[in-house]
């Protein structure tokens, strides 16, 4: 649960910085997201890979199975939108049934 949640958090960063003409990569770094740096590799190459953002640049490191990262000015893609906003309303939804529940104990 742990890796959607920093997904998550990642992405809505992003977002938010779009607002900005400079990029502040400490909103995103593997400190502040409270995980190692080779765990945030995997998680900003996977973010790449399956076309949530862009403004990121891979690059291949030999002896390594996962690219470098070269965070220039990323930028939330349409498809990193619609995953935030899915999961959102998944949020929203969990928290409504969780007060139901708890609400009928």
């Amino acid at each position: 649960m742990e890796y959607f949640s920093i997904i998550y958090k990642i992405l809505k960063a992003i977002e938010k910085s779009m607002d900005y003409d400079e990029f502040d990569f400490n909103s995103i770094s593997p400190e502040t997201m409270g995980i190692t740096r080779n765990r945030w590799e995997a998680l900003m190459f996977e973010l790449v890979r399956s076309g949530y953002i862009s403004g990121v640049e891979l690059i291949p490191i030999m002896g390594r199975s996962t690219p470098g990262i070269k965070v220039e000015k990323p930028i939330l893609t349409i498809k990193g939108a619609e995953y935030l906003n899915e999961n959102s309303m998944m949020k929203k939804a969990c928290r409504m049934a969780k007060g139901i529940r708890e609400f009928t104990r």
